[in-house]
């Protein structure tokens, strides 16, 4: 885990790892610094910052577009400060247009993160497993890729094209759109919301010499694949954008059934780490020790 003392890991970490081929990378989604730390100390090799997770962390509202890049960075920042594996974030649509993308790429290099997936969506954009998408035209999708390449500061700074294209216009919509952002310099291509197996293996044999990302969406419009196959097509990046969201949802309702039937937390104290094993995992013995070098 990073320290007080240490600098975000460098973004060509996250390239390196891409690049060994040993199968996808997995990204468990977090929506705060304290879900990265779980994510890093479970030995994942990077954290993903989950759009839809902020959204309903902060403001308990589903992933519409209610956010903008200020909140995004601001919590970014937090999630790659807590760990010194590489963090993905969730860019939305850039925030506007090429301009703005400019703006929004130097603002996440800048937050300590290693890669964005930006997409084609219109503004407000919903969360790409939702119904009611719509994508603004493919001329205006490759600027704001072009934008975003021309603007990071390093190529280990990954670039990721995000296509919605595949519910509102069709398949063959979102390979001309995945074309295009391949050919503006893309790293990494993202077809969203992929309905069968037989689409994904098309999709996944085409651009067989590309990194590819899945979305791993419980309950969303994709096939729940298993690792195994994800690894056998050939994806490179595999994000779990709710996985750890939806499973602190489940264990707090549990754990406040309990409270509200018991009166206090009696009944349900076993089931939660203990004081100790908690203040250990948010760094207590680190402060401790500053505390002795410095004061």
């Amino acid at each position: 885990m990073a320290d007080l003392l240490s600098s975000p890991a460098p973004a060509d970490r996250l390239r390196s790892l891409i690049e060994a081929g040993d199968g996808p990378l997995l990204l468990p989604g977090c929506y705060d610094a304290l879900g990265a730390r779980l994510i890093e100390q479970a030995g994942f090799d990077g954290v993903y910052m989950t759009g839809f997770g902020t959204a309903a962390s902060l403001l308990g509202r589903p992933d519409v577009g209610l956010l903008g890049l200020a909140e995004m960075i601001d919590n970014a920042r937090r999630i790659a400060a807590a760990v010194a594996v590489p963090v993905v974030a969730d860019a939305d649509t850039g925030y506007g247009n090429p301009v703005n993308v400019v703006h929004t790429v130097r603002s996440y290099e800048r937050a300590g993160v290693a890669a964005i997936h930006l997409e084609d969506q219109v503004m407000p954009k919903r969360c790409g497993h939702m119904e009611g998408k719509e994508v603004v035209p493919v001329a205006e999708f490759a600027a704001k890729i072009r934008a975003a390449v021309d603007a990071r500061s390093t190529s280990d700074f990954l670039i990721i094209a995000r296509t919605d294209a595949r519910a509102p216009l069709g398949l063959d919509e979102a390979r001309r759109r995945a074309d295009a952002a391949a050919e503006a310099g893309a790293d990494v291509l993202f077809i969203e919301a992929l309905r069968t197996r037989d689409e994904i293996e098309a999709i996944a044999a085409e651009y067989r010499d590309t990194p590819l990302l899945y979305n791993w969406v419980e309950g969303g419009k994709s096939p729940s694949l298993p690792y195994s196959e994800l690894a056998e097509l050939g994806f490179s990046l595999v994000i779990m954008p709710i996985t750890v969201l939806l499973a602190a949802v489940g264990a707090m309702r549990s754990a406040l059934d309990g409270v509200k039937a018991a009166g206090t937390p009696i009944d349900v104290e076993d089931n939660l780490p203990s004081f100790g094993d908690f203040t250990d995992l948010i760094g207590l013995s680190e402060i401790t020790e500053l505390q002795g070098r410095y004061i």
